[in-house]
Parts: C-alpha cells; structure tokens; sequence
C-alpha cells in the first residue's frame, strides 16, 4: 500500500493594504514603551520595600507561644474569718495563669549574637499587682554580646526590661518550674518574689562540654543588675537604683560524677526604700536601707537532690510611736533557712526517653516525692517572731512543665506566744498551729 502523503503547505496571504492612510504601526516604540513601563514598576517595589525595611521591624522568625495554667483545692484546719470572709476552711482558687511569646528580633547565622525578646502575662504569685486582672509579667529584649555558635565559648547577654530578680534559687525559677506549691517565706516576706525594671548582665565563664550527653556546664556563672526596686510596672519611687549581684560555682566534673551539678552561690542585694510613719497621715520621713544577702547550695543529679538557701535581710524602719515631730529609726534584721530534699524515680527525664517523640500523646512519667523545711525569723534580736513549715509533697510529672502537686503544709507561728496572753489556752493553741493540704494540678502548653 502507498502511504498517503501530506497535504502541500500554502504560503500566507500577503496583509490586506492599510485602506486609512495611517502609517504602520512601530514595533520598537511599543517595546520600549512596554520596558518603560517595566522599569517604572521595578522602581515602585524597590522603594517601597526600602520604604518597610527601614521603617518597620519586620522578622520572618517563628514565634514561640505558650503559657502555665495551674489549678488548686486548698483546705486548712485554721479557718478564715475576717470582714469579707466568713469561716472558711477549703477553697478553690487559680494561682497561676500565664500566656508567654518568645521570638527573634535578629539572627546571627555567623556568631549567634542574636537578639531576643519575650512577653509574658497573666496572674502569678510572683507578682505583687491585681490577681484579678491580665498583668504584665515579662517584657524583656536580650542580646547576645559573645559569640554562641560554640557551646565551648563563654556566654554573656544583657537583658533590658522587666524580669525576675537573680536572687539565689527560688526567686529567679518562673512559675512553671516551681517544685513546691508554696513560695519560700522568704521570697515573699522580702519582697524578693517579683518582677522588676531594669538592666541585668548574665554571663559564664570556663566551660565544660560533653558532646555525648549534650551536657554544658560553667565553673562560673554570674549576673549583675540593676533595678527601679519599686516593682513590676511601676516607676521609681525615689532617685535611687536598687544593685544586685550573683556569683554561682559548679564543681567541674564528668557527666557520670556523682558530684555533678554540685553548685554554691552568692548572692547579694543592695537598696533603698521609702520610710513613712506609722499613723494615720503615713508621712514620708525619706529613705533607710534594704540590703539582702544569700548564700545557696543545689545538687541535683538522678536520682537524689537537694537545695538549701540561707537569706539575710537589713531593713530600716520607723518604729510605731513615730509622729512626723518625733521620728524615731532602726534597722530591722530578718533571716531565713530553707531546705528541701527530693527524689526522682521514673522515665520522664532519663536521657533515653527524653529525646523519643510521642505518640498517641503517650509520654514517660517521673514520680517526686520530697520534703521541704522553712524557716523564717522576721526580727532576729526579738524573742517569738519565728515562723517555721514543714512540707511532704509529692509530684507526678507528665511533662517538664506538667504535674500534679500534692502538698502537706504544718506551720508553727511563735509569734502568738507573746503578750497579751490569750483568756482560753485553746485558743492560743489553735492559733499558733495550722495544718494545710492543698492539691494542684499545673498544665504547660
């Protein structure tokens, strides 16, 4: 068979004369015009790009959300009665709520000198405004002064803005890291337990680094500051800066030491305060001292640990006779022993299981009992002005920062032996014993 062939290609028909008298349009001047065009646009996105780069913070790094949700039942043997509140025993209550953004406001892909920030808010214990309203906790910028790209290098950042103190232990842990449910006395009765304003340098020195555990340790750690001293989201209240300073020393050794994390610090805090006298008109009789000093021990190393921090505070004062004619000043000395003992059992934090992913929300738990003793003496050179707790808890982590919290509180109040007697021993009794139980169940998101 012959296979068809195909059909011949017919040439174009020749354009139709333009009949208008127009002359023919000019190819060249429509693309010039078209690249005009173009080059107009170009222009128009390059200066309104420069226009937001130099005008607008913009980052392209991930933001970090989360936040602590703490929940609690209380019930004690010592009733409350007061204007308000009319014999009540048990409670619930929400100690803590707090939502957390942490970001990157500039990355150094080459040295890591990166600045950071962080805000933090909600209601906490470790605040002294409203637990009623949304309160700023955090709102911190950090840059990184030294390199951080090697883990063997000394670190050194400074931090602007509000943030926790970095008095000893317990002070500078947030809340979701609390190992018991009740602050120290002394963070409160100190007013150490608070945000602040100002600026902190933190910063180590002669590190260690095993690569095989991912373990970083420094022989020294440091932080200086300072600070309004007036407290979270308040301007100075008089024209001086509150100092503090802190150096902390770990015993270099291996990761398998039984002396690793063996650490001793000190701790000292430098300030003024306002003095007004104690009638009715409150009368601001200027400034007087208060100083803090602490020394702290920690050891954690799985499956026992411990901590124990001494506290010292000088505050003036004004004594109650005072009138604004007859001032009268002295320096009051409070001190303070706080120890507790804990040991972990368990998978949550066994280097084996920590890096393994979940699955189907399944994760390892650690089990945490421990005891706490608490010491608070709020007038050394006074007899029966002792406060001391006894606690026994328990912990049962699901995560790092989830866990349900069972603590048993006895405290011993010495202040109620002093005069004027009470009519009923009884009641002197009552008074001077108390027992709590509370239960806390805390979510970390």
């Amino acid at each position: 068979m012959v296979p068809a062939q195909p059909p011949e290609a017919k040439a174009p028909a020749p354009p139709e004369p333009d009949t208008s008298g127009n002359p023919p349009p000019d190819n060249q001047s429509l693309a010039d015009d078209l690249q005009g065009v173009r080059s107009d646009l170009e222009n128009f996105k390059f200066q309104w790009q420069r226009e937001i780069d130099i005008h607008t913070a913009v980052t392209t790094r991930a933001l970090q959300l989360g936040g602590t949700i703490q929940t609690r039942f209380g019930w004690t043997d010592q009733p409350t009665l007061n204007s308000v509140v009319y014999n009540r025993k048990t409670t619930f209550d929400i100690p803590t709520a707090v939502i957390f953004f942490n970001g990157s406001l500039y990355k150094d892909y080459e040295e890591g000198r990166n600045l950071t920030y962080s805000l933090r808010y909600g209601v906490s214990q470790q605040t002294n405004t409203n637990n009623s309203f949304l309160n700023l906790l955090d709102a911190t910028i950090t840059y990184s002064l030294l390199p951080t790209i090697s883990p063997e290098g000394p670190a050194l950042t400074i931090t602007a803005g509000q943030q926790l103190l970095p008095f000893g232990l317990e002070v500078p842990a947030s809340e979701e890291l609390k190992p018991v449910i009740n602050n120290a006395q002394f963070t409160t009765r100190l007013n150490l337990a608070r945000r602040d304003v100002g600026l902190i340098v933190r910063g180590d020195l002669f590190t260690q680094v095993d690569y095989g555990y991912n373990y970083r340790q420094a022989f020294l750690a440091y932080a200086f500051g300072i600070v309004n001293g007036s407290g979270p989201n308040t301007p100075d209240d008089n024209n001086n800066k509150d100092i503090i300073g802190r150096v902390a020393f770990t015993l270099p050794s291996d990761y398998n030491s039984y002396l690793r994390e063996l650490k001793v610090g000190f701790t000292g805090y430098w300030g003024k305060q306002n003095l007004y006298t104690t009638d009715a008109a409150k009368t601001l009789q200027g400034k007087g001292v208060k100083n803090r000093y602490g020394i702290d021990v920690y050891y954690n190393h799985w499956p026992f640990g411990f901590t124990y921090e001494f506290i010292r505070g000088y505050d003036a004062t004004i004594t109650p006779t005072s009138t604004p004619q007859n001032v009268t000043r002295a320096t009051l000395t409070s001190q303070s022993h706080t120890g507790t003992f804990f040991l972990s059992f368990g998978q949550q934090f066994v280097a084996g299981f920590r890096n393994q992913g979940k699955y189907d929300d399944w994760w390892p738990k650690t089990y945490q009992p421990f005891v706490r003793v608490d010491f608070f003496d709020s007038d050394v050179h006074k007899p029966n002005t002792k406060t001391e707790s006894y606690t026994a808890g328990f912990n049962v982590f699901f995560a790092e920062t989830t866990k349900l919290q069972l603590n048993f509180n006895h405290i011993i109040n010495y202040a109620y032996q002093e005069d004027p007697a009470q009519p009923d021993p009884r009641v002197q009794a009552n008074q001077r014993f108390q027992n709590q139980v509370l239960a806390q169940f805390q979510f970390g998101f």
